[in-house]
């Protein structure tokens, strides 16, 4: 056909296909009915496809085919429309080009065309090397040409099926997928299609009921008994809520989108029909509603993949007797009597028990789970208080294994949210502060699983101090129990540590604890922020931060679950969120705050932090008298706010430059394991931090600790650790000689300092924006005001907060830099320039001041 004809007959189909799309839409709109949507998709695109087929004369040579999730007829508004063009053999060379210009031309229309073109012969190669084109060819559908070669197509395809070696193959691919997305559909931007419990898992379960010729849609799998007929509504339900959810996303992005990311969700929700209600943002909403199809196709999945395999293998049928009640079928555990859970309630949690008693079964029969999903609603009141109940939950919590596994599948199977109902509310609840990537309930789970892994031997490498304390630890489970209940009060409305602490402590009294235990699992309940706050925020180097925070935990035992707790905490919200500068500080606050509780005073730290320097300066060569005239200089002060190691760098650089005029500026890998210390000497001057800040916010660096101080001969010794957000690959050596001389150029320069100019939010922080915080407080018994900003991070914000403080007058003396997702929450100890306490006019100033740049 003449390029013009075509270009003719594009410009045609291309308004006819908008038109059409467009009808389509707007009658979605007025009534959303997303199955006749996706049929309606389907039946416009078969309809241009067979015009414009029958139009290139092909039907002898060839057949076209629709595959994938278009042969299934389903067809979203921007998913691509798979085809196979099926060849006869020895097709002549003008039926190529023919093909090719049908090809062109279907992109030209405006259809997101995936196509191959393969012989039969070569379909069936392909579909035995991989698996997934063995899938997409499974839902083929004839739509034209030649009908014969079609028949042979069809035929053929499902005698080279391979049901066992499918069903192994795809088993094998979801947990791949699942595992790409940490085996958890709770994230706060999950993919509906891909992620655990999302459309995928049901279609898995079609394509190898189809391959095993037991149907082809959930009707047909109640016809076979694979299911039954109130679980295949249930099943339509919550599919149809995800194609909803699907549809409206790609008409909303206009292009295929598959993530509910942060940029649609309230949209989304507004489109649904939801509204705000207390303490529920419609976002909110909207998202528990997913996850709460999420967690039932998750159930379905596993149930009917089961029982799939027993229709596979009728042959493999071992029963093991576990007791009187349970029994072992090929590995699975299941009831010996069908009614079980029906007749006692208890059985539910007794069954959670037994399998975690029994670490060799894979997990529960299909039968046990159906009916644990049929009886959980049995867990009632009366059902809480029975003192079997209550002794069969301690128990699960007291097994020297498998304690993660069972709460996660409590909560999975609904059993757990029903056996604490607390538990029950945060279940799917999204977190708004960046940094927390899993819903409430996961980020529970993830944080008791982090606790547990503290406990394993095999893992005793990553965390020793922890792996320790916690063998140390004699009661376990009441640091399990702090995990469980940490957060739970999430999203009430008020503070979730104090309200958290009255459910433990409730729990505990129910569950006839000791008054000893369930106050301490209370406490750390209250107090589970505080140890991350005093760490990250406070100058932990001086004393009297640690002798409050001592003051605080009172006991050992307290700083120990405290400790183990916060650690598992932080590591439980992000996998981005822990680093090794936290890990130091985390573990030097439990050090200092250790030997104060042993008897340890103010004193007697100041001359262990003097005496480790000394034997550090000592290996290498450096004796006492070379550096008494320099400490003298430094001053008391600077030894209460520098542990040892970093006075010792410090005075190993200095021995020759204690009355420089030029700068000095040393950079090393940092000794905690993150980023890059850096440290700055030179005479005093009111805009160094501010070019210190605009030197790395330049470079891309993060600085996540500033200790700024002065000497009492008029020089500033600046120690600055920074770190590298990226992903870069980057020659350390080469960096820290450039840091070296570009800073000290950049200090040298005579130039006046300029604000930076506004950093790009990024695209999370623009759905999700976090109102600014500022606090200004008084330090007692100390000249020092307390400067806490919590605010959306972007690029420059530290320099335009310095270059405010510089404006002021104001003179910093500590700085840190705290940043969590996409939230920063820095902390900084500032006085007037003469270093005394700032007067109420000056920190009025200050706050509008820092208002106006945030």
């Amino acid at each position: 056909m003449p390029s013009s004809g075509l270009d003719t007959l594009a410009r045609q189909w291309r308004q006819e296909l908008s038109s059409a799309q467009a009808s389509l839409r707007q009658a979605f709109e007025l009534k959303p009915d997303v199955t006749r949507l996706l049929q309606a998709q389907s039946r416009l695109t078969d309809h241009i496809l067979q015009s414009l087929w029958q139009g290139f004369a092909l039907d002898q040579h060839a057949c076209l085919v629709a595959v994938g999730g278009y042969g299934r007829g389903e067809l979203f508004p921007h998913s691509d429309v798979d085809i196979l063009i099926l060849l006869a053999e020895d097709v002549p060379e003008a039926i190529n080009r023919k093909l090719e210009e049908l090809i062109g031309l279907l992109w030209d229309i405006g259809l997101a065309i995936g196509h191959s073109v393969r012989t039969l012969a070569e379909c069936i190669e392909e579909a035995q090397r991989d698996v997934t084109v063995q899938t997409n060819l499974l839902e083929a559908r004839y739509l034209s040409g030649n009908a014969a070669l079609y028949g042979n197509f069809e035929q053929d395809i499902m005698s080279s099926m391979d049901p066992a070696a499918f069903f192994e193959a795809k088993i094998t691919e979801q947990q791949q997928r699942h595992a790409r997305f940490n085996d958890t559909a709770y994230n706060l931007e999950p993919n509906i299609k891909e992620s655990p419990g999302g459309l995928r898992d049901l279609q898995n379960i079609i394509w190898i009921a189809r391959a095993l010729k037991l149907g082809r849609n959930w009707p047909e799998l109640v016809k076979s008994r694979i299911m039954s007929r109130q679980a295949a509504q249930q099943v339509r339900r919550h599919e149809r809520n995800l194609q909803l959810l699907r549809t409206r996303l790609h008409f909303m992005a206009r292009r295929r989108e598959d993530r509910l990311l942060f940029d649609f969700q309230n949209e989304l929700a507004t489109q649904m029909g939801l509204v705000p209600r207390k303490h529920k943002r419609a976002s909110e909403q909207l998202m528990h509603s997913f996850y709460q199809s999420a967690k039932f196709v998750s159930l379905i999945n596993e149930i009917l993949l089961q029982v799939l395999r027993e229709r596979l293998y009728p042959q493999q049928h071992t029963v093991i007797s576990l007791d009187s009640r349970f029994e072992a079928i090929n590995g699975l555990l299941e009831t010996k009597s069908p009614t079980l859970l029906y007749d006692d309630p208890s059985a539910i949690l007794e069954s959670f028990l037994v399998l975690q008693q029994h670490p060799e079964l894979q997990g529960m029969g299909a039968d046990l789970l159906r009916a644990l999903h049929r009886t959980k609603s049995d867990i009632t009141p009366q059902f809480r208080q029975d003192p079997r109940n209550k002794a069969l939950f301690m128990e699960i919590m007291q097994q020297p294994q498998g304690i993660t596994h069972t709460l996660k599948r409590m909560s999975r199977y609904g059993v757990l949210g029903r056996y604490i109902p607390a538990f029950g509310r945060v279940s799917g609840q999204m977190q708004h502060d960046l940094f927390h990537v899993y819903t409430v309930d996961e980020h529970i789970l993830n944080v008791l699983a982090n606790l547990r892994r503290f406990a394993n031997p095999a893992f005793a490498h990553e965390f020793p101090l922890c792996s320790r304390l916690i063998r140390e630890f004699s009661k376990p489970h009441l640091l399990y129990l702090g995990a469980l209940f940490h957060d739970i009060a999430k999203g009430r409305g008020g503070d979730h540590s104090t309200l958290g602490a009255v459910d433990a402590r409730r729990f505990c009294k129910q569950h006839s604890l000791p008054k000893e235990d369930g106050e301490l699992v209370a406490w750390l309940v209250e107090a589970h922020l505080v140890m991350s706050s005093t760490a990250q925020k406070s100058d932990i180097s001086d004393p009297a931060v640690v002798e409050k925070f001592a003051q605080y935990v009172g006991n050992e035992q307290r700083l120990v679950a405290l400790y183990l707790l916060t650690v598992a905490d932080i590591r439980g919200t992000s996998p981005k969120v822990w680093n090794a500068w936290k890990a130091t500080l985390l573990e030097n606050l439990f050090r200092s705050t250790q030997r104060i509780l042993h008897g340890s005073n103010m004193n007697e730290e100041l001359s262990t932090r003097q005496q480790q320097a000394r034997e550090i300066l000592s290996y290498y060569g450096v004796s006492e008298h070379a550096y008494l005239s320099l400490w003298q200089k430094l001053g008391s002060s600077y030894f209460l706010r520098h542990d040892g190691q970093l006075i010792a760098w410090n005075t190993r650089l200095l021995l020759a430059h204690a009355n420089t005029q030029q700068p000095v500026v040393r950079a090393r890998l940092s000794p905690a394991g993150d980023g890059i210390q850096t440290m700055i000497y030179m005479p005093d001057q009111a805009d160094i931090f501010v070019r210190i800040c605009s030197f790395f916010g330049r470079l891309g660096y993060s600085i996540v600790e500033a200790k700024v101080y002065t000497s009492q001969h008029g020089y500033a010794l600046d120690n600055f650790l920074v770190l590298d957000q990226s992903d870069r690959k980057i020659s350390y050596r080469d960096l820290l000689s450039f840091i070296e001389y570009e800073l000290t150029q950049k200090l040298l320069s005579q130039l006046p300092t300029e604000i930076p100019a506004q950093g790009r939010v990024s695209r999370q922080v623009k759905h999700m924006p976090i109102k600014p915080v500022i606090l200004l407080k008084q330090e007692e018994n100390s000249p020092y005001t307390l400067l806490d900003i919590a605010t959306n991070d972007r690029p420059g914000l530290l320099s335009r907060i310095a270059h405010v403080l510089q404006q002021q007058h104001i003179r910093l003396h500590t700085a840190k830099i705290n940043t969590l997702g996409n939230r920063a929450e820095d902390t900084f100890l500032i006085t007037d320039k003469s270093g005394r306490q700032l007067r109420q006019d000056i920190l009025d100033r200050l706050e509008i001041s820092l208002r106006e740049q945030l």
